[in-house]
């Protein structure tokens, strides 16, 4: 499970004294314990939405070093760049732009979506199938191209 490599991860980061991994694997637990316990009643998060967490914990990171380089903020920036690749180590490998059109289309194929009333079932499948391979901003504009809409 996802949530044991991370744990067992952070243990070997404290036994090495390495501060940027053990920080950057507590915030990861930290936002994974935010997202279990915001509900009315505690849920325990599943590998694919663990994923989920840790792909916004990305998008965060990646919006902050594009403000910290504009300032000319290096040392900054050079903090967000470790955290991506701590944070990225857990994730799995992103398709392609290319690769994810193809998932797409066979997608679409396979569940015989036809329409814009289709678009919700696919990407369903879609976030159920690529969970933290695919960016579903860019995949839902493909599906609703691809749907005619």
């Amino acid at each position: 499970m996802l949530r044991d490599n991370i744990n067992n991860a952070l243990k070997d980061a404290m036994k090495a004294g390495d501060k940027r991994r053990v920080s950057t694997l507590r915030l990861i637990n930290a936002e994974v314990l935010k997202r279990e316990t915001s509900a009315a009643e505690r849920v325990a998060l599943t590998d694919a939405e663990i994923l989920d967490v840790m792909g916004k914990m990305i998008k965060q990171r990646q919006e902050s070093l594009d403000i910290y380089e504009k300032a000319g903020r290096t040392d900054l920036a050079a903090q967000e760049r470790e955290e991506m690749a701590i944070i990225s180590a857990y994730l799995p490998r992103q398709l392609s732009d290319i690769e994810a059109g193809e998932a797409v289309s066979a997608l679409i194929k396979e569940l015989e979506a036809a329409t814009l009333k289709d678009m919700g079932r696919t990407m369903a499948a879609l976030k159920e199938r690529f969970a933290g391979r695919m960016d579903f901003g860019k995949a839902s504009a493909t599906v609703k191209k691809l749907l005619g809409g």
